[in-house]
């Protein structure tokens, strides 16, 4: 996906039930992704008058919305059938383990269903993802 910020809404759903620790750590862990993964999201490197640098910034605001873990997997599965929408779901598995060899290892031997997801990510037109979040408060 080509990110356009005159088109494209992007947003973090987290956990309301998750402890505030844990809450940040999967909205950076998903916002690390998306800047990997999304083209066009982040900007160009900045410099300031006095030449100090600045690294590129994401092009749109980004809000870490709270929603009840039900609904995160209404939003992933939602997500994963509309080509318009990118999803990024972030799961406690992902949380649990100590290494990424770890997660592969526990994550391959799980069906989808039985993934407790803890955040989800979401990046599409401006419309649809405010139809899905629009009702949502901001973590805090």
């Amino acid at each position: 996906m080509e990110f356009d910020a005159s088109k494209h809404k992007c947003t973090i759903v987290v956990d309301n039930d998750l402890p505030t620790g844990l809450a940040v750590n999967a909205a950076s862990v998903i916002g690390i992704s998306f800047g990997k993964n999304i083209q066009n999201l982040v900007g160009p490197d900045m410099k300031s008058m006095n030449d100090f640098s600045y690294p590129g910034v994401i092009y749109s605001p980004l809000p870490i919305l709270k929603a009840k873990g039900d609904y995160l997997h209404e939003l992933h599965q939602i997500g994963e059938v509309d080509d318009d929408i990118y999803v990024m779901p972030f799961s406690s598995l992902a949380q649990s383990c100590k290494t990424y060899d770890e997660y592969g290892e526990r994550i391959s031997s799980v069906n989808s269903e039985n993934i407790e997801l803890v955040a989800i990510g979401l990046i599409g037109p401006r419309k649809k993802i405010q139809k899905l979040t629009g009702n949502l408060s901001l973590f805090t």
